[in-house]
């Protein structure tokens, strides 16, 4: 009978998270160990108190602590430049670049017939809804240049064209393929200055 790894339980929950492997996993046990007692609890209750806390903004969907996120609180935003996500992590990633001054609607998803995910599952209704009552004249579609990606954009295009606003989506600075949430500043600025009308 072998002995039984102390780490084991920790590492396997560390391994759920996004891009951790078994090594990195036990790398980042090694340093929860390394913290006091204190420090270990404070992180606890900091996780805790985030996912209980959260919920998502009426008007956008974005996530936030009370009825609107940071960016709809925020009277100094363009309520005329709407840009268009996938999911929440998009918003900060195109934050980070710190120059569209715009708002934002999430989906909640992508188009993906093969995996059950229809239009009617993401947040189109509320976005046709949002159209119908905000001075909105420009959607900018920041998805990502994937196959549901591409699927989104060209369903949304045709949906959008019954309204008088100007269309368009991020240049192809960023790869086929990739992800807005792991493209670096400058990558994502680009493609945000190259967007190109698809109305």
């Amino acid at each position: 009978m072998g002995v039984e790894n102390p780490l084991q339980s920790l590492t396997e929950q560390l391994t759920k998270l996004p891009g951790v492997g078994p090594k990195s996993a036990q790398r980042l046990a090694f340093f929860f160990l390394s913290l006091s007692m204190g420090e270990v609890r404070e992180f606890a209750e900091v996780l805790v108190k985030t996912r209980s806390s959260i919920r998502y903004c009426s008007r956008c969907f974005n996530i936030a602590i009370s009825d609107l996120c940071f960016v709809c609180a925020n009277p100094a935003r363009d309520r005329h430049s709407l840009c268009v996500v996938s999911e929440s992590k998009d918003i900060f990633a195109v934050e980070r670049m710190r120059e569209f001054r715009g708002v934002y609607h999430v989906l909640g998803g992508l188009i993906s017939p093969i995996d059950g995910i229809h239009p009617e599952l993401l947040r189109i209704a509320e976005l046709q809804a949002r159209l119908q009552s905000e001075s909105v004249s420009e959607v900018i579609l920041a998805i990502n240049p994937t196959i549901e990606g591409d699927t989104t954009v060209l369903y949304l295009t045709k949906l959008l064209k019954q309204y008088p606003i100007t269309v368009s989506k991020l240049a192809y600075g960023l790869p086929v393929g990739s992800d807005i949430d792991y493209a670096d500043e400058m990558t994502l600025q680009k493609a945000f200055q190259g967007r190109t009308s698809v109305s």
